[in-house]
């Protein structure tokens, strides 16, 4: 399949509704449409996108059971929002998408981009590995918190980063509603395979992890050394994080849903090496038509039913 290279060539793919159309349905059906319905493999387009079986007359669509659904913008500018968000280096805000695509209210871009976080998400993705150093940091609010406890203004999350020998891999964020050694423990196991070497603070919240089936080693404070010279690793990517967040987004993240953000952080940093927009533009498509249909209610209730 092709993919775009660049702005222009972004331009020329996806310039009109069928070419749009063509595109989703080469994703979701890479050996060809086939009627869900009787199983036959030949069609016609009738107007508003449908899809129409040759031989029993079934219509779809080729939005029907994706993000996508029930949407009332041209495919265009949805496929617009997406190179946008992923040629960006730091993203974009709600505000900014509103003004790049002329969208009539923030509230339908702000609707669009938290759909497009989930999207961040692979089903099924491998966890980290090897030696990962792990600690937590407060995100948001404008007081400091207290560390076992959190903070009325803040959110405690979780970060893990595989250390490799030159620089770092890939990592997790993941909130978690105190320190606690339960807390700490089920993030590190759902997120962190079993034989690895886990680098953390003496802390004693993390005091189990050994008996999860992982090597835990304990970095304690030197002397002349601070916090972060003991963990640099996490402590650099929360540092990362809450300067896109602050750059980004102007620090205006719920917190119920900077779960959905943290995720998009991650999807940037573990792809911060490739050089290609347009294969990650494809990646948040292919997750797009997987996707079960989202809606607004669903967002502000926080009862996404997630992946198909």
């Amino acid at each position: 399949m092709q993919i775009p290279e660049h702005q222009i060539g972004f331009e020329k793919m996806f310039n009109t509704e069928e070419q749009c159309v063509e595109y989703l349905m080469e994703l979701r059906w890479p050996e060809g449409y086939q009627c869900s319905r009787c199983k036959n493999k030949t069609f016609w387009l009738g107007n508003k996108k449908r899809i129409i079986c040759s031989k029993c007359e079934f219509q779809t669509t080729a939005i029907a059971g994706t993000i996508f659904e029930q949407t009332n913008k041209p495919l265009v500018l949805w496929f617009r929002a997406i190179w946008w968000m992923v040629a960006q280096k730091n993203g974009v805000s709600a505000s900014g998408l509103q003004r790049i695509l002329g969208l009539g209210s923030y509230k339908t871009a702000w609707t669009w981009l938290q759909k497009l976080r989930l999207l961040t998400v692979a089903p099924g993705r491998e966890k980290l590995h090897g030696e990962v150093e792990v600690d937590e940091t407060l995100v948001g609010g404008v007081k400091e918190g207290k560390r076992g406890r959190g903070s009325e203004n803040k959110s405690l999350v979780v970060v893990a980063v595989e250390v490799l020998k030159k620089g770092t891999g890939r990592i997790r964020l993941h909130i978690v509603p105190t320190a606690s050694a339960k807390n700490l423990t089920e993030v590190i196991t759902a997120h962190i395979d079993k034989g690895s070497t886990i680098i953390t603070d003496g802390w004693t919240g993390y005091g189990k992890i050994a008996q999860k089936g992982y090597e835990h080693r304990v970095e304690k404070l030197q002397e002349k050394e601070n916090q972060e010279q003991m963990l640099p690793n996490a402590h650099r990517v929360a540092s990362l994080l809450k300067r896109w967040l602050i750059g980004t987004h102007q620090n205006y993240v719920s917190k119920n849903r900077l779960q959905n953000y943290l995720e998009e952080f991650v999807f940037r940093y573990n792809r911060r090496k490739s050089n290609s927009r347009g294969l990650l533009f494809q990646r948040i498509m292919e997750q797009a038509v997987r996707y079960n249909p989202v809606k607004y209610t669903e967002i502000m209730n926080n009862s996404i039913t997630g992946q198909k």
